[in-house]
């Protein structure tokens, strides 16, 4: 007897033993309707694994100071720096820094992005600029809310702190706010800082992202497939601060600019084309009225139609509006069921991840 029950206290030691090792690094959190399971407490040495990405072409003046900021911010972390052709010497001083190096050939912020977020596993992403405008010390937050509250996407907001007083470019400042406008009236939020570099993911986002831009406009697209696909976001306001004297922006004002207002208005058609086809056919219904409104009241004071062409254009137009409309309530359904396919396969992520 005595020998049983030192084999069923071995076992039941064991199993507490597995158990402790399949849930290294989470904890159950006690809340006022008992316990919260699958909550994460991070903190330096957990079994969680962190990643700065850091997307850099020609930053050689910043970079080593950025990478030894976050390694101090994050000393558990493996920092990437992907170089995108630079010609200055940036992958040295990044290696110099610490750094693992990668390289992307193909030109644009949005393929260095692509390759980042297929290429590296981690449990939360860090992404942040090379040229030292974003401060490190708020990465243990962002981290913490990615892997303790959860959240898929924390944005890291300039344009709430010194934004706007530090930045010398004023065109910038129109076109972030113009793009924060869009946003927010096309899909229905209230974000803050649309084009910030400066954001954490969790790895469900990341390995579900479906990367389409090749430039600057990869903020937008990621943050309107964000709210489109219902992702928890959060935002942070954080210090932002100009560009040292001597780097320079690759950022183009107007040729970017004009780039991330065609993105806005394709995501707006592809993720909301009921809305977009309606618009466009509201505005050819209004012009058609606007020119059949005159032939009617002479037709009714003469009962003659002298403007037979106008009148067949007039036809056309409105015809070509009720198409459209048709359209949009076809895209409409579509988008819909692929939202509904996109949830099960983040559901089969997900049950993957936990089996691993």
């Amino acid at each position: 007897m005595a020998g049983r029950d030192m084999a069923r206290e071995g076992k039941r030691a064991d199993r507490e033993v597995e158990g402790k090792m399949e849930n290294n690094g989470r904890v159950d959190k006690e809340t006022e309707h008992g316990v919260e399971e699958g909550m994460v407490e991070w903190k330096e040495g957990s079994a969680e694994e962190v990643a700065v990405l850091i997307p850099c072409y020609n930053e050689s003046m910043t970079i080593k100071k950025v990478v030894e900021d976050f390694r101090k911010a994050l000393p558990k972390a493996k920092i990437y720096v992907y170089d995108n052709n630079s010609d200055d010497g940036t992958d040295e001083a990044a290696k110099e820094a610490g750094a693992i190096v990668r390289y992307e050939r193909r030109q644009g912020k949005g393929n260095v992005i692509r390759s980042m977020f297929r290429d590296i596993d981690a449990d939360c992403y860090i992404m942040v600029d090379g040229d030292d405008t974003y401060p490190a010390e708020s990465a243990p937050e962002m981290v913490r809310l990615v892997l303790e509250k959860r959240v898929d996407m924390v944005i890291g907001d300039r344009l709430s702190s010194t934004y706007f007083r530090e930045n010398s470019r004023p065109f910038h400042n129109m076109g972030n706010r113009l793009v924060c406008f869009l946003i927010n009236r096309l899909f229905q939020n209230r974000i803050h800082d649309i084009m910030t570099g400066y954001r954490a993911f969790g790895k469900l986002f990341v390995k579900s992202f479906p990367v389409m831009s090749q430039g600057f406009e990869i903020e937008t697209e990621m943050t309107v497939h964000a709210l489109d696909k219902n992702f928890v976001l959060e935002e942070i306001p954080v210090v932002y601060r100009d560009r040292p004297e001597g780097s320079v922006s690759k950022l183009d004002t107007m040729k970017d600019g004009m780039r991330v207002l065609g993105t806005i208005a394709t995501l707006f058609r592809e993720y909301r084309p009921y809305y977009f086809f309606s618009s466009i056919s509201l505005l050819l219904w209004l012009v058609a009225t606007a020119f059949f409104f005159p032939i009617l009241l002479e037709f009714f004071k003469t009962g003659l139609v002298p403007r037979f062409p106008t009148l067949i254009v007039v036809g056309v137009v409105a015809t070509a509006g009720i198409l459209l409309w048709i359209c949009g309530v076809i895209l409409q359904v579509i988008a819909n069921k692929h939202r509904q396919l996109y949830e099960m396969m983040l559901n089969m992520m997900a049950q993957m991840a936990q089996k691993m």
